[in-house]
């Protein structure tokens, strides 16, 4: 027996064969959660087009916005696929499928039925006021068209209550649709702009973390090849007499032969003996453990990221190799008697000590970091900006 859509349809609809079976699977798993989702979205948006294709309310000029939905649809999929350059693409990927998913979403809006445009004006309201600034007029028309409906407060412009019977809704939907579908696609397009945001931001944590990365290890590298060549040694006088003090060995106590300071040459050649190969790397090794405590430390203040970006993650690695090269450098500071009083450092245990403390203080230099990835979260988890005052 004919059911009354397939009675209503146009006949052009039968000759419209695009698209994916209805019964095809959604996909997957996927082994990345934004790819999991993509293809989740995919399935949904288009079992929203077999449905509404098939609505006694849809016409022959929907069938060139169906295939469009496919087109879009196919190419989200296609970005979730993986491959070896994978990891290159990521970024490039993530964005084509949204920006798909999005494309379909308001091809389906322009497809849509009134009465089903009209089921989803909540919705709508709530992206464009999320992602549109209060002063933007695509917003503020959508709002209009809300007030008009009573979907928010009424508009007493308008004349009467906000309450409507269905057909005079439905009347407004469908002289609005432009309107409601080009605002949408505007708060899709600044949603993924907000994207973006993380995204770049991430990139530029991730490509520092990579550069302080290799900067801490080739300071490694010169002390291990030629420990005399950067010193973190020190020089405390004891009663006429000096020692050297390095972070992993000490020399024995040298007369100084003066009574104003130690005799330079005679040190000088002390310190090329005892400084160790593994000096720098101890030092920075320390750094690098205090800041992991640090980072593990902050974890606290950090709230779970939905992005497909790893911002937190990247955080963290930012902090390690500070950590190894505060260490290093407030050391070297110090050597070069930068802080009075803290010029002449008597054991190795008290210079591993300060490389703890500098390598925990890189918190001061990575917090004002810390505070712009959450200003950049922040913009993209807001819930609702604050309306347009009239």
């Amino acid at each position: 027996m004919s059911t009354v859509a397939d009675v209503e349809r146009p006949p052009a609809f039968d000759e419209f064969a695009g698209g994916i079976p209805i019964d095809e699977p959604v996909g997957g798993p996927a082994s990345v959660a934004w790819r999991e989702g993509t293809l989740t979205r995919a399935k949904e948006l288009e079992s929203l087009r077999n449905w509404l294709i098939q609505h006694p309310e849809a016409s022959a000029r929907s069938i060139d916005l169906s295939k469009a939905i496919d087109r879009h649809l196919e190419a989200a999929r296609e970005a979730t696929r993986p491959g070896w350059w994978g990891w290159l693409t990521k970024g490039a990927r993530i964005e084509r499928a949204i920006s798909n998913l999005d494309a379909a979403e308001a091809n389906l809006l322009q497809l849509a039925p009134p009465g089903y445009l009209l089921g989803q004006l909540p919705c709508l309201l709530n992206q464009v006021q999320r992602h549109l600034m209060p002063s933007d007029p695509r917003r503020q028309q959508v709002e209009r068209v809300a007030r008009r409906l009573g979907v928010e407060e009424p508009d007493p412009s308008a004349g009467g209550t906000g309450e409507r019977s269905s057909e005079d809704q439905r009347k407004v939907v469908t002289e609005e649709r432009g309107t409601l579908v080009s605002a949408i696609r505007a708060a899709s397009s600044a949603a993924l702009r907000e994207q973006l945001r993380v995204r770049s931001f991430t990139k530029v944590v991730i490509m520092t973390a990579v550069v302080m990365s290799l900067l801490a290890l080739a300071i490694a590298l010169i002390g291990v090849r030629s420990p005399a060549s950067i010193p973190l040694c020190f020089q405390p006088e004891r009663g006429g007499q000096t020692v050297v003090v390095c972070p992993t060995a000490q020399s024995a106590l040298l007369e100084t032969g003066q009574a104003d300071g130690p005799a330079q040459p005679d040190v000088d050649d002390v310190v090329q003996r005892t400084a160790g190969h593994g000096d720098l790397f101890v030092v920075e090794l320390i750094g690098l453990i205090a800041a992991s405590v640090a980072a593990a430390a902050a974890v606290r203040g950090i709230r779970g990221s939905s992005e497909p970006y790893a911002l937190p993650v990247a955080l963290a690695m930012l902090k390690l190799p500070t950590g190894a090269l505060t260490a290093f450098l407030g050391l070297l500071l110090m050597r070069g008697q930068f802080v009075p009083g803290l010029s002449a450092l008597d054991t190795s245990a008290q210079i591993l000590a300060w490389a703890l403390v500098f390598g925990y203080a890189q918190q001061l230099f990575t917090r004002l970091v810390d505070q712009q990835a959450h200003s950049v979260l922040d913009d993209v988890r807001s819930e609702k900006r604050e309306p347009a005052r009239s």
